[in-house]
């Protein structure tokens, strides 16, 4: 509440510095000082905020007016961290008053702060393992609905966001994914799934969870020693074709094989370890399910996207309720020509060159058309797939990699 007064009076202050003959172009609503205190008061709340940005999927904004990018990036970039004796405090609810005689070692000090909890460094006393033990920040869980619900009137009132978003269906799908992520249990369940796909996969490790270390709001697997992609630098354009060729493969098999995702294409959940030359995979909290039926229809429009049909593609977006049939003409070849350029890279004969790819600069120029003709929201399962697509895609773009999608789509999913 203090917050949009506060962003009101911001401004009408900067509406007035203007006429004034302050200078300043764009939104007064958006003025750099009214971005300072989106910044202060969102990074206060987390979960909710940050998973907003992660959400509007911070990779790559197709939606967002840029200064609420900035907004998004900057909340990512100062998130918090728990005192010391919150954390204690955590942990001896969680893990008995006797916690720290499950760790050799225990930094007290974090490595990294996520939307809903923070990473230490430990070593396991039993094994002399190394670990990470994740410690989710205290009445997240409970102020989920709060703050969403906070959130969402601020969105409506300062008209943050463009009409034609259906904002209480993201809203809808956001509270799910939240209340999933804290709870450590089933992202822990989600791992040892994970692991079990990828027993035997040559280039994707998964860290062992340690069920003695491990609750509802604490997690513990093994320490990951890889570097984030993000800040790998000089590789080989090699390594980046393999590390890019990859990643799309785990796509298409968690699409095809597992009927189950990890959605979130943030970086950090990508860990290179070169001497081995795998990638390490961590953060299984937003991982989703798929049924049979959806994926069965999701493959008939992609399919139908490849060959080019266009009256097959109308067909399954219908029957899986991204149309409803009565759309104008407009809508209609906006959606058709998204699908046609997610699919367009799987039909490309050779390598195709991630770093040339105009995939999200054309998908980006069809949304305000889509915002503003859309007679129904996309179905539910298809916020995370997108997002988790479209990550994979600007992940191979930064990396520069070339891939030959054809070849991997025929490999893994022309049996489907």
């Amino acid at each position: 509440g203090s917050l949009a007064a506060s962003l009101s009076l911001g401004a009408a202050s900067e509406s007035i510095r203007r006429t004034t003959g302050g200078g300043g172009q764009g939104s007064v609503f958006m003025s750099d000082a009214n971005v300072r205190r989106l910044v202060a008061t969102l990074g206060r709340m987390r979960g909710a905020a940050l998973k907003l940005g992660q959400f509007m999927s911070i990779q790559d904004n197709h939606m967002l007016p840029p200064e609420i990018e900035k907004v998004l990036q900057q909340v990512q970039a100062h998130a918090n961290y728990m005192p010391d004796w919150q954390m204690e405090r955590v942990m001896s609810e969680e893990l008995g008053s006797e916690w720290q005689s499950l760790f050799s070692s225990f930094d007290r000090t974090p490595v990294a702060s996520a939307s809903i909890g923070q990473v230490h460094r430990a070593v396991l006393a039993s094994t002399g393992t190394p670990v990470a033990v994740k410690i989710q920040f205290p009445g997240i869980a409970g102020s989920i609905n709060s703050d969403l619900a906070n959130l969402s009137i601020l969105i409506r009132s300062s008209a943050l966001l463009p009409k034609g978003l259906y904002l209480q269906n993201t809203i809808a799908v956001m509270r799910r994914e939240l209340e999933d992520e804290c709870d450590y249990v089933r992202e822990a369940a989600s791992g040892k799934k994970f692991t079990e796909f990828l027993a035997d996969d040559p280039f994707f490790v998964v860290p062992k969870v340690i069920d003695e270390a491990t609750t509802g709001k604490v997690l513990t697997t093994e320490w990951m020693s890889g570097k984030p992609l993000s800040r790998m630098k000089g590789m080989s354009q090699e390594i980046r074709d393999t590390i890019g060729t990859n990643i799309l493969r785990l796509c298409l098999q968690e699409l095809f094989h597992f009927r189950f995702m990890q959605t979130d294409p943030n970086w950090a959940n990508f860990l290179y370890d070169q001497p081995a030359n795998k990638i390490q995979l961590i953060d299984f909290g937003a991982s989703r399910e798929y049924t049979k039926e959806f994926m069965d229809g999701w493959f008939r429009l992609l399919k139908a996207a490849l060959d080019g049909d266009r009256g097959a593609m109308k067909t399954e977006s219908e029957a899986l309720g991204y149309l409803t049939g009565e759309e104008n003409d407009e809508m209609l070849q906006a959606h058709l020509d998204s699908m046609a350029l997610l699919a367009s890279p799987f039909s490309h004969e050779g390598p195709y060159p991630f770093e040339n790819q105009t995939i999200t600069d054309s998908v980006r120029a069809l949304i305000p058309i889509m915002l503003k003709h859309r007679l129904t929201p996309p179905p539910p399962e298809t916020y995370s797939l997108n997002r988790k697509l479209s990550g994979a895609f600007l992940m191979c773009a930064r990396l520069g990699a070339h891939v030959d999608c054809k070849k991997l789509w025929e490999e893994n999913v022309s049996g489907y």
